[in-house]
C-alpha cells in the first residue's frame, strides 16, 4: 500500500552552496528528503536556478512515495539564498507557482529558516554570519524585520569574507610600516606556507593562491586575536558591534526591546563560539537590549523551513515535536 501524499507540504532550504528539501505530512512526519547543489539565481538566472531546484524536489518526492506522479503539495515554503529584496521574492514566488507544485507558495530569505530552526514559535531575531552577514526577525502576527544584506552598498560589514579582506589589509600595512605592527603579518602568509605578506599579495594577485581561499584566513584572524594581538582583536570587536547593532535594530522594529525575546546566532563564524567574539556580543547586547535571550542555532536550516511550512497550516505542537525529533533538535 502506497504512502498517502494528500495534503503533504514541501520545505526548501536553498543556500549558496547546498540545497536541502523535505516532503512532510501536516502532522510533522518527514516522508522524503534530498540534497543538491547551491541556489544562485544571480549567476544562472531565476528559471535555471529553479530548474536545478526542481530536480532536487523530484528526488525528495520520489523518496516520499511519489515516483511516477507529478509533485503536488498543499503548501510550499521556500527559504532561498539571494531572495534579499521583496522584488526578488516576488520573482521567485512567481517562478515556483509556475511550476504547478502548489497554489500556495511562500518565499523567504534563507536566514528565516535559520531563525525558525532555533526558536519554539515564530518570534525573535536571528543574525547569521558565514561568508557574509544578515539579520531577520519575525513575530507570530506575521510582522518581519529584515535588511537588504547585499553588501557594502546596503551598509553591511562582517562575515568571513569581509573579515579576511580586512585582515589582509591590516597585515599588509603592518608589514610595510604604514600601519600598526601585528602578528597577522606573519600568520596570514604562514597559513599558505609563505614567509611574507608581500609573497602572499603576489600569490593572490597572480592566482597562485586562488582568491576564493581567502576565507581560510578568518580562523587565523580569530587565533591571532585570542593570542592577544590588538589589531586582530579590534576586528573581532568590530564584528561584535555589527551583530549587536543588527540585533538591537531588528528587536526595536518589532517592538521586542522591552520584553524577553530570543536572539539566535548562526552561521559558521558565530556557531564556532569564539570566546572573545561571544563575550563582546553579550556585553554589547546587555547594554542595548538587556532582555534579549541569546542562543545559538546548530539545527539544520531545513528544519526551520519545515517549521515555517507547518506554521502555514496551523499544525499543532505534536507535529512540531515530531519534526524536531526527526532532525535531532
Amino acid at each position: 500500500m502506497g504512502v498517502n501524499l494528500n495534503g503533504v507540504l514541501l520545505a526548501v532550504d536553498a543556500g549558496n552552496s547546498k540545497t536541502d528539501v523535505a516532503v512532510l505530512s501536516p502532522g510533522g512526519t518527514v516522508l522524503g528528503e534530498a540534497r543538491g547543489g547551491g541556489f544562485q539565481p544571480p549567476v544562472v538566472g531565476v528559471s535555471t536556478a529553479v530548474d536545478t531546484l526542481a530536480e532536487i524536489v523530484g528526488r525528495a518526492w520520489a523518496k516520499a512515495g511519489g515516483a511516477g506522479l507529478r509533485p503536488t503539495f498543499a503548501h510550499v515554503t521556500a527559504c532561498l539564498a539571494n531572495a534579499d529584496l521583496p522584488v526578488e521574492e516576488t520573482a521567485l514566488q512567481a517562478e515556483l507557482l509556475g511550476r504547478g507544485w502548489s497554489r500556495s507558495v511562500r518565499v523567504h530569505n534563507d536566514t528565516f529558516a535559520i531563525l525558525r530552526a532555533g526558536i519554539d514559535e515564530p518570534r525573535g531575531v536571528a543574525v547569521v554570519c558565514g561568508a557574509g552577514i544578515n539579520c531577520v526577525g519575525m513575530t507570530p502576527d506575521g510582522r518581519t524585520a529584515r535588511f537588504p544584506a547585499i553588501g557594502k552598498i546596503s551598509g553591511d560589514w562582517g562575515g568571513g569574507s569581509a573579515m579576511a579582506e580586512e585582515a589582509l589589509w591590516y597585515a599588509a600595512r603592518a608589514e610595510d610600516g604604514r600601519g600598526e605592527p601585528s602578528e597577522l603579518a606573519r600568520a596570514l602568509p604562514a597559513h599558505f606556507g609563505l614567509e611574507t605578506m608581500y609573497a602572499l599579495i603576489e600569490a593572490l594577485h597572480l592566482g597562485h593562491v586562488p582568491w576564493l581561499r581567502r576565507h581560510e584566513l578568518t580562523p587565523v584572524l580569530f587565533r591571532v586575536s585570542a593570542a592577544g594581538d590588538p589589531v586582530a582583536l579590534a576586528l573581532v570587536h568590530r564584528l561584535a558591534e555589527e551583530v549587536a547593532a543588527l540585533s538591537a535594530v531588528a528587536l526595536g522594529r518589532l517592538g521586542l526591546l522591552e520584553e524577553e525575546a530570543p536572539v539566535m546566532l548562526g552561521g559558521s563564524v558565530l556557531a564556532a563560539r569564539h570566546p572573545q567574539l561571544e563575550e563582546r556580543i553579550r556585553a554589547l547586547l546587555a547594554e542595548r537590549a538587556p532582555k534579549a535571550v541569546i542562543g545559538f542555532v546548530t539545527a539544520p536550516p531545513v528544519l526551520g523551513a519545515a517549521l515555517l511550512a507547518l506554521d502555514e497550516v496551523a499544525a499543532g505542537p505534536e507535529a512540531t515535536r515530531r519534526l524536531r525529533e526527526h532532525y535531532g533538535a
